[in-house]
C-alpha cells in the first residue's frame, strides 16, 4: 500500500530530479526539465545526467547517488535496462515518489514484464510512489509542476483526468487547450506498475483543487479495490470515465447461456453503474460533463425550464427532455402572472418559453429572473437563434449578470457558430456551459441530476439469506469426487433446497414405470425430463415433454426421450428422466444466473428465458453483492419488462419472488468461490410465485477454485 505522504510527494514536491537529463533540444530528457521551468516550478530541480556541467541554466547532478536524501521525486527517462539499478539507488536515496517515463517493459514481453515486476517490488518495498512506467508523466497545476514531456501546459482549473494511453493524453491535452479547459490534475497512469486508477481516486477524493474526475481506462488493476474507491469517491465528487476494449472479442468461450451472454464489458458496466462512476463513450462526452459539473451546482430535481427566442429550437430541447430522465417543468401562476406583466402578447407561457425572435437582452435577463424564482424549477437552459435582431454579445452578459446571483444551474445554447461564437466564448469564460446544439446541454443536466438523486439515496437495508451452507457444501464435494466440473438439474436439486429455492415437485424415474407412479404421486399434468450428467441442454435433443396428462403419455414420453437421447448422444450416460409438477398455466420465462468475472467477481444476470436468451441478450447486469433495489432495478431494466408486467390485461408477474431468486444466486455466488457459472433456466414466474425449474452449475477446475477462493 502506498502511503499518502508518498502520493502527496508526488503531486507536490518540494523537489524533482530529472534522471536522464539532456542539454540536446527535442530529448525526452530536455523536454522535462523544459516544462519544469516553464511551468513556474519554485522548488529546487536536479537534472542527473553523467556529464558535467549545466543543462538550461541548472547545474548537473552526475551521479544519483549524489542526489540529497529524502528527495521527493524523480522522473526517470533512460534506457530500461538501466531503470533498476537507478530505482535501487533511488532507494537508498529515500526519494518518495518516482515518475518512469521510460517505455520497453511489461508491454513488449517477457523479459520487460520482469524487469517491471522488479521495479515494482523496489518500489513497494521502500514505500516509493510509483507511477508509470511508460507514461506521460503528470501536471499538477496548483504546484505549477509540469514533470512531462507534453506539449503545452493547461490553465488552472477544478478537473482532475488520469489515462493508461499516453498517446490518448496527448491528445485531450491538446483539445483542452485549444478549448480554454483547465485541470487541476493531468495524469499519465501508463502500466501501471504500482499506481493505478484506485490510488488516483483515493488521493483526488481529498483533493481540495478537484471537483470532478476524469478517466480513460482499458482495465483495472483490481476490481474490488476498485468498487471500494470508486464508491467512496462518488459520494463525495462525481467521476466520469471512459472505458475502452468494449467488444466481444478475445473473450473465452463458455458452455451455459451465461456465460455466452455475460461479458468483461458487462462486469465493467455494473461495477461502474454500482460505484456510481457515470460511463460515457466519447471524449467530447467526458468533457462535457466535466465541464457541468465543475462550473454549476447540483440540480435538486429534474424538473427543466427552457427559454427560448425560437420555437423550432424550443421544440428539439423539449424532444430530448423528453427522453431524458427530466421533465418539462410546469411554472406557477404566480410565474406565469409575472412573465405576461412584460413579454408581447403572442409570447408562449408555457414551457418551452418563446420570448419571440425579436427578443432583446433586457427581454432574455427579465424572463431568466422570474423563471429562476419558481420553486417548480430547478434548472434552466436559455436558447438563443440569431435572428437579425438577436443582441448576441448582450444576451450573453445578460445570462452571466443573472446566473452569478442563481444557486440553480443555469445552461446556454447559442445555436450555431460564427455569428454566436463571441457570446458563447463570453459565456465559457464565465464558466457558464454552453453549447450549439440543445441535446448535450440536455445530457449534461440529466447527468448532473442522476448525480444528485445518488448522493442522497439512503443507504441500502442490509439483506440476510437463509441457507444450509453444509448441505449444499455436501452436493459440491460429491460432484468433486467424481471428478464431475457440472452439476446438471438432477444432480442440484439439493442445492436448491439448502437455499431455500422454491422448486416444481421432482422425483427421478430410472424406467417408464417408475416415472408413473411419479407423475401419480406428484399429479397430473406433469414434465418429463431428460436426466444425464453430459446432457445439460436438454431442449438440444429433444429431452422434456411438457403437460403430459396421463400414464400412457408419460410411458411414451419416457420412452422417446431416452431413445432420442441414446441415439444423439452416445457418450451420455441416461439416468432415466425427471418428473416433475407443470408450472401454472400463463407462467413467463426468466434466466437467473450468474458467471464468475476475472476483475469483479460474480456477474449476476437477469433476462427473459428459453432458448431466446442468448438471440435476444436482452439482460441486465449487476456484480455481487446485490442491494435490494439492484434486484428491482435488474428486473425492470430488460426491454422486454412489459411482458412480466402484463400486456393487454395480463396480470404482472410476482417481482417479489423474483427478486428474492436474484439475491439468492447472488449469495450462492458469493459463498461458493468454487462455483465459476451457475443458472437457473427457466424461472417459470406468474402472478402467485416462482418456481426454479431447471438449473446448471459449472465448478472451476480445482487451482482456479483456489485463486477464487483467495479473492
Amino acid at each position: 500500500m502506498v502511503s499518502n505522504k508518498s502520493l502527496a510527494a508526488l503531486f507536490e514536491p518540494g523537489s524533482v530530479a530529472v534522471i536522464g537529463a539532456s542539454a540536446t533540444p527535442g530529448k525526452i530528457g530536455n523536454i522535462i526539465v523544459s516544462n519544469l521551468l516553464d511551468a513556474g516550478y519554485t522548488g529546487k530541480i536536479y537534472p542527473v545526467n553523467p556529464d558535467p556541467g549545466e543543462i538550461l541554466g541548472l547545474p548537473v547532478t552526475q551521479d544519483v547517488a549524489d542526489l540529497p536524501e529524502g528527495l521527493d521525486l524523480a522522473v526517470i527517462a533512460i534506457p530500461p535496462a538501466a531503470v533498476v539499478e537507478v530505482m535501487k539507488d533511488l532507494a537508498a536515496r529515500k526519494v518518495k515518489a518516482v515518475a518512469i517515463i521510460t517505455a520497453g517493459f511489461r508491454e513488449v514481453g517477457r523479459e520487460g514484464y520482469y524487469l517491471e515486476e522488479e521495479i515494482a517490488k523496489i518500489a513497494r518495498d521502500n514505500d516509493i510512489a510509483l507511477l508509470g512506467p511508460n507514461c506521460l508523466g503528470l501536471i499538477a497545476t496548483d504546484s505549477d509542476l509540469n514533470a512531462s514531456f507534453a506539449t503545452g501546459y493547461p490553465e488552472s482549473g477544478h478537473i482532475a483526468f488520469f489515462s493508461q494511453s499516453g498517446a490518448l493524453c496527448v491528445s485531450i491535452l491538446d483539445w483542452a487547450l485549444g478549448n480554454n479547459i483547465g485541470f487541476s490534475k493531468f495524469i499519465s497512469l501508463g502500466n501501471k506498475a504500482v499506481l493505478d486508477e484506485s490510488h488516483m481516486l483515493d488521493y483526488l477524493a481529498e483533493d481540495g483543487q478537484t471537483n470532478v474526475i476524469l478517466g480513460y481506462i482499458e482495465g483495472v488493476s483490481d476490481g474490488k479495490r476498485f468498487m471500494e474507491s470508486a464508491s467512496a469517491m462518488t459520494m463525495k465528487k462525481p467521476v466520469v470515465m471512459i472505458k475502452s476494449g468494449t467488444t466481444a472479442s478475445g473473450a473465452k468461450a463458455a458452455s451455459s447461456h451465461t456465460g455466452a451472454i455475460a461479458g468483461s464489458d458487462q462486469a465493467y458496466d455494473a461495477a461502474f453503474r454500482q460505484t456510481g462512476v457515470i460511463r460515457v463513450h466519447d471524449v467530447a462526452s467526458l468533457f462535457n460533463l466535466a465541464t457541468c459539473f465543475s462550473t454549476q451546482p447540483l440540480p435538486k430535481g429534474p424538473n427543466l425550464a427552457i427559454i427560448t427566442n425560437s420555437g423550432g429550437p424550443g421544440i428539439l430541447a423539449a424532444d430530448a427532455t423528453e427522453k431524458s430522465g427530466l421533465n418539462l417543468s410546469s411554472l406557477t401562476a404566480r410565474t406565469s402572472k409575472a412573465l405576461r406583466e412584460f413579454l408581447p402578447a403572442y409570447a408562449s407561457l408555457y414551457n418551452p418559453i418563446d420570448i419571440i425572435g425579436d427578443a432583446s437582452a433586457e427581454r432574455y435577463a427579465r424572463t431568466l429572473e422570474v423563471v429562476a424564482k419558481d420553486e417548480l424549477v430547478h434548472a434552466i437552459l436559455v436558447l438563443l437563434s440569431p435572428t437579425a435582431s438577436a443582441q448576441i454579445k448582450e444576451t450573453a452578459q445578460a445570462v452571466i449578470e443573472v446566473a452569478e446571483k442563481l444557486d440553480k444551474p443555469v445552461f446556454a445554447c447559442f445555436m450555431g457558430d460564427k455569428v454566436v461564437g463571441p457570446g458563447k466564448r463570453m459565456l465559457q469564460d464565465a464558466s457558464i456551459p454552453v453549447y450549439s446544439f440543445p441535446e448535450p446541454a440536455i445530457a449534461g443536466i440529466e447527468a448532473m441530476y442522476e448525480y444528485h438523486e445518488r448522493r442522497n439515496r439512503p443507504a441500502p437495508a442490509e439483506l440476510c439469506i437463509r441457507r444450509d451452507i453444509e448441505a449444499a457444501r455436501t452436493v459440491i464435494a460429491d460432484a468433486r469426487e467424481r471428478n464431475a466440473l457440472e452439476i446438471v438439474e438432477f444432480q442440484a436439486q439439493g442445492l436448491l433446497n439448502s437455499y431455500g429455492l422454491p422448486v416444481p415437485k421432482t422425483e427421478l424415474a430410472r424406467t417408464s414405470q417408475q416415472a408413473v407412479e411419479a407423475a401419480e404421486r406428484i399429479g397430473y399434468p406433469v414434465v418429463l425430463k431428460i436426466a444425464s450428467p453430459q446432457i445439460s441442454h436438454k431442449s438440444d435433443v429433444g429431452g422434456v415433454r411438457v403437460n403430459l396428462q396421463d400414464s400412457s403419455e408419460v410411458v411414451a414420453a419416457f420412452m422417446d426421450i431416452t431413445s432420442r437421447a441414446q441415439r444423439l448422444r452416445k457418450d451420455a450416460f441416461i439416468s432415466g428422466c425427471l418428473v416433475q409438477s407443470m408450472a401454472a398455466s400463463g407462467s413467463r420465462e426468466v434466466i437467473v444466473g450468474f458467471k464468475r468475472d476475472d476483475q469483479f467477481g460474480p456477474l449476476i444476470i437477469f433476462g427473459l428465458g428459453g432458448v431466446y436468451v442468448e438471440v435476444l441478450k436482452d439482460i441486465s447486469a449487476r456484480l455481487a453483492p446485490l442491494t435490494l433495489d439492484d434486484a428491482k432495478q435488474m428486473i425492470r431494466e430488460i426491454k422486454s419488462f412489459p411482458v412480466l408486467r402484463g400486456v393487454r390485461g395480463e396480470q404482472p408477474v410476482n417481482f417479489a419472488a423474483l427478486e428474492e431468486i436474484i439475491l439468492i444466486m447472488a449469495q450462492l455466488a458469493l459463498d461458493f468461490p468454487e462455483i465459476d457459472e451457475a443458472e437457473f433456466n427457466p424461472v417459470l414466474v406468474n402472478p402467485d410465485g416462482a418456481v426454479v425449474a431447471d438449473v446448471r452449475v459449472i465448478l472451476a477446475p480445482q487451482e482456479k477454485a483456489a485463486e477464487n477462493g483467495d479473492a
